[in-house]
């Protein structure tokens, strides 16, 4: 298990990451129209504002104030009613299917295809996220089920140091400048 996931530049939210699975699945969860820092805050943020980080005092919060805690400023995220909800559903979820453990949805997969039919049941999560988070549990936590989930294409699987988030970010850059100017790559975003 590494000691960070270098998604955020910031020390402690890194550590969150690799050490907490719902944390993990949070980010990926509000990795979605902010910046890749941006998203992956958003767990210690919720963590120091609503005092846990437990999936089922999560998904029993109630709605009004986890909305609340997502508007605070600075602003979890971008669209904080919406993405407060999915959070909600997603804690939920892993309460329900996992007992609140949110790491039994990849160590307790046969395989890759049960794999991706447990990310896939996440709520918000599709394809993209199915190939970035089975890239990050397969490169940075060694699950051997989630390479055959790992695409081809750089992911945030690839990142393991802040060097390598802003490489990355800048190639994802260039690729969405790409696809804009009608000559993308083969090398589809993630």
């Amino acid at each position: 298990m590494p000691e960070a996931l270098h998604f955020t530049g910031d020390a402690e939210a890194d550590a969150l990451l690799a050490r907490e699975p719902l944390a993990l699945l949070i980010g990926f969860a509000l990795d979605q129209q902010v910046t890749v820092p941006t998203a992956f805050s958003g767990p210690l943020k919720l963590q120091r504002r609503l005092g846990t980080l437990d999936a089922a005092e999560i998904a029993e919060t109630d709605p009004q104030r986890l909305e609340d805690v997502f508007r605070e400023r600075p602003a979890i995220h971008r669209f904080p009613a919406s993405m407060a909800r999915r959070t909600q559903d997603l804690c939920a979820h892993v309460a329900e299917e996992y007992g609140g453990q949110a790491e039994r949805l990849w160590l307790e997969a046969a395989d890759g295809v049960e794999l991706r039919r447990r990310i896939e049941a996440l709520p918000g999560f599709g394809e993209m996220k199915v190939k970035a988070l089975g890239s990050v549990l397969a490169k940075r936590f060694g699950v051997e089920a989630a390479w055959e989930l790992t695409p081809a294409h750089p992911t945030l699987g690839d990142v393991d140091s802040i060097e390598a988030l802003e490489a990355y970010q800048a190639q994802k850059r260039a690729y969405k400048a790409s696809v804009k100017a009608g000559s993308a790559p083969d090398w589809p975003s993630s």
